[in-house]
């Protein structure tokens, strides 16, 4: 990842189709399409990929999680138990919805630790929301169990896992519902762009209707078509759409990339004893996308970040202090700043924060290192910036 490292002739074509009709947004305008419904064609190609029935597509991974939490009926008074580590945009949505968000440990897995999960179970959690964070899974089948005996909703955010797998299924089709991002960095690309996949058939009504302000779709008048319910305009455009399908047919041949990548590097460094890697439920189906692995301390984690900057290493972070996706540093969200007024249900559910701890994923976090996976990259690179990399840290130790 990401994807826009190989964009070439089969995104142009895609765009170019959309450009010569002249309709760029995904609803109405039939006379006029010749044909072309990107938009429609995207969702019909990740039904057929991930084994789903319904795809529905969005403005961005953001707004497919608003609409996935509003079919499940996610709201006022509700939770949603989410990991500590994740991007920003995981409790974003929950706190649009209207829900207030609870945080739990992450575990090696680097993904929800179930045993966090069931700890922190209420009467007011309604669904239960794994972040497949850096390419790889959760523990599905123990999650699923536990929703399953408490009567809770599964919501996948597989957006940083496209095309990863669990025990032979797609991550994001295995929950009620399993979302994707699209934007500029993601292993498929559509510039800006994300999906809800389900196999509910009411959840996926409700999304087509809900993320295109309420509109019914029935018939071929917009203007005459009704509003079952309040929406909001979450659509994606056609061009979106458009640079999406061309990108999707590549799919295959980017994960296969991604995984030559992978493997190279972490053969490197899996000579060095001082080198432990993350926990992968499911190893066969790591989509690849990172190469995640610890040091002993966070002192000697500190000390291989300079000497990767030394050694001319880029594409890599450290969590621990980064200001995206580790809660240490989300102090807009634990002080709830907000442009409007909160609900006191919100509020009085997010005072925990303020003397939460989260000491086994600090430990986690403050020794991991992420390392980005190109597709740009050729083999010859690879094993050169793998050879710098064990270099690096060996001159740590």
């Amino acid at each position: 990842m990401p994807g826009f490292e190989l964009f070439g002739d089969a995104e142009r074509k895609e765009l170019n189709d959309v450009l010569e009709n002249g309709v760029l947004m995904r609803y109405g305008f039939d006379g006029m399409r010749n044909g072309h419904w990107k938009a429609k064609e995207l969702e019909r190609e990740l039904e057929s990929r991930f084994g789903v029935k319904h795809a529905q597509l969005t403005s961005s991974g953001t707004t497919a999680l608003n609409v996935a939490l509003a079919v499940m009926g996610v709201g006022a008074g509700d939770e949603v138990i989410m990991p500590c580590f994740t991007f920003v945009a995981s409790f974003e949505s929950i706190l649009a919805s209207g829900a207030t968000p609870v945080l739990v440990e992450i575990d090696d897995t680097l993904t929800l630790d179930p045993a966090a999960v069931e700890a922190a179970i209420t009467p007011r959690t309604k669904v239960v929301m794994p972040v497949h964070m850096c390419g790889s899974m959760a523990e599905l089948d123990t999650l699923k169990a536990i929703c399953e005996k408490h009567d809770l909703l599964l919501l996948e955010d597989a957006c940083q896992a496209f095309g990863g797998t669990y025990k032979g299924e797609m991550l994001g089709s295995i929950g009620d519902a399993g979302t994707f991002s699209f934007d500029f960095v993601k292993t498929i690309t559509c510039g800006e762009g994300g999906a809800m996949l389900t196999n509910n058939s009411d959840y996926a009504l409700w999304a087509d209707q809900y993320s295109d302000h309420g509109h019914d779709h029935m018939g071929s008048d917009r203007g005459a078509e009704t509003h079952p319910f309040l929406g909001y305009n979450f659509r994606i455009s056609e061009l979106h759409a458009a640079v999406g399908l061309g990108q999707i047919s590549k799919m295959d041949h980017f994960i296969s990339i991604q995984r030559r990548n992978h493997g190279i590097i972490k053969a490197a460094l899996s000579e060095i004893p001082e080198v432990s890697f993350r926990r992968i439920p499911d190893p066969e189906g790591d989509s690849c996308g990172f190469l995640n692995f610890f040091m002993p301390t966070a002192e000697l984690t500190n000390k291989v970040v300079d000497a990767f900057a030394e050694f001319g290493i880029d594409a890599y972070w450290n969590y621990y202090n980064n200001n995206w996706h580790y809660i240490r540093r989300w102090d807009h969200f634990k002080e709830l700043k907000s442009l409007f007024p909160l609900s006191d249900h919100i509020k009085k559910g997010m005072e925990r924060l303020k003397d939460q701890s989260f000491p086994q994923s600090d430990d986690l976090i403050s020794r991991n290192i992420s390392c980005l996976i190109k597709l740009s990259w050729t083999e010859e690179e690879v094993k050169d910036r793998a050879s710098r990399m064990a270099a690096a840290i060996k001159s740590t130790l």
